[in-house]
């Protein structure tokens, strides 16, 4: 059993409408196979795929699994490309809108058109003749669900005053484009999670930050922390981390390059130096307080004093000395409460060496 290279694969507008090209172009080529099958129809994976050279295995796998949930097929074998054949029967093929006979037969001259019915307006009573309710039933729509659309369905028509032929039809596009929506969002609401601990941000976004906003690879991992620590306190499920994650950087390093001022010559660290006022605005975006940064400040002074070496930035130094002390608290199990009550407290935060907190970045020279 194969069909011709030449031979056109054929969509009922009307089948499409309703299930959606793709699912309305493999139906209808399933109801081919079937036909020449018998009962029940069978064809090997290849095959198919050989007959249809646009999609790939996963493609055929998704929209007749999508065929499946609507209830227009029935599987009988492992999902496709699984097993050697692919193994289904049309459900309700009998009862279907759309008979195999009107799909598959070859073209013969149409027969006379029958009178349409006469247009008539909407009803304030109007409700979707049985068989509407049951086909839409056979696409898996609850008819709780159906029953919901009724009364906008009857106040946008009655309002507007526009005949229709059939608004049984009109209805039934309309609560299955409908479904199509509510699916959308239940499978969006499917993929939020909370942050995880060991979250990092894709390549994708990473290569967003460098490549398209040129910003510096130690910055965009210098935020990870923080980021990951302040919506996991917030225990906030998403499905859009990575989005986030990349306006939260992008926003950081615009203020960032907007007020930290780079010299034109390295130099010492002056005895009397104090950060740049608009630093602090930088660190309000991260979330750490400007107490917390104060505090840092006498034992970042005294280290770079002893230590001698020149730098063209010393606010670049003294911004990541502070976000990787309140980070390295934060991995210590700390809340954000407890980090801020920390940022009043005349403590030392030498949980480690100050040669490890204040190491150069690559970027900061």
């Amino acid at each position: 059993m194969s069909l011709l290279p030449e031979r056109p694969l054929l969509v009922s507008p009307q089948l499409a409408a309703t299930l959606g090209l793709e699912e309305a172009l493999l139906y209808q080529l399933l109801t081919d196979i079937q036909i020449l099958g018998g009962d029940q129809g069978r064809i090997d994976c290849r095959q198919l795929e050989q007959m249809l050279p646009f999609w790939q295995a996963g493609d055929i796998r998704r929209v007749s699994q999508s065929l499946e949930g609507k209830g227009v097929i029935t599987v009988h074998s492992q999902p496709f490309g699984i097993d050697r054949h692919f193994e289904f029967t049309l459900a309700g093929a009998a009862n279907h809108a759309w008979p195999a006979s009107q799909v598959s037969e070859p073209a013969r001259p149409l027969p006379a058109r029958p009178p349409q019915a006469p247009t008539r307006l909407m009803a304030q009573d109007w409700r979707p003749a049985p068989d509407i309710v049951a086909q839409l039933g056979q696409y898996g729509i609850p008819p709780g669900f159906v029953e919901e659309q009724i009364p906008e369905f009857v106040t946008y028509w009655t309002e507007r005053r526009e005949p229709k032929h059939s608004w049984n039809a009109k209805f039934l596009k309309q609560v299955l484009r409908l479904w199509r929506e509510e699916e959308a969002r239940n499978a969006q609401r499917g993929r939020r999670c909370v942050i995880a601990a060991d979250w990092r941000p894709s390549p994708d976004a990473v290569d967003i930050l460098v490549n398209q906003a040129g910003i510096n690879r130690n910055f965009i991992e210098d935020a990870v922390p923080e980021f990951v620590l302040y919506w996991r306190e917030r225990a906030e499920a998403r499905s859009t981390w990575n989005s986030d994650f990349v306006r939260h950087v992008k926003r950081q390093w615009s203020r960032y390059t907007a007020t930290i001022e780079h010299d034109s010559e390295p130099h010492p660290l002056p005895r009397d130096w104090q950060p740049n006022a608009d630093l602090f605005e930088v660190l309000s975006l991260a979330n750490i307080p400007r107490e917390f940064a104060e505090r840092e400040l006498p034992a970042f002074t005294l280290f770079w004093r002893e230590d001698g070496r020149a730098s063209s930035s010393w606010n670049t130094k003294f911004l990541q000395h502070v976000k990787r002390q309140w980070a390295y608290l934060a991995s210590q199990g700390e809340s954000d409460h407890e980090r801020r009550q920390r940022s009043g407290e005349n403590l030392s935060t030498r949980h480690r060496s100050l040669v490890d907190d204040l190491t150069d970045r690559s970027w900061a020279g």
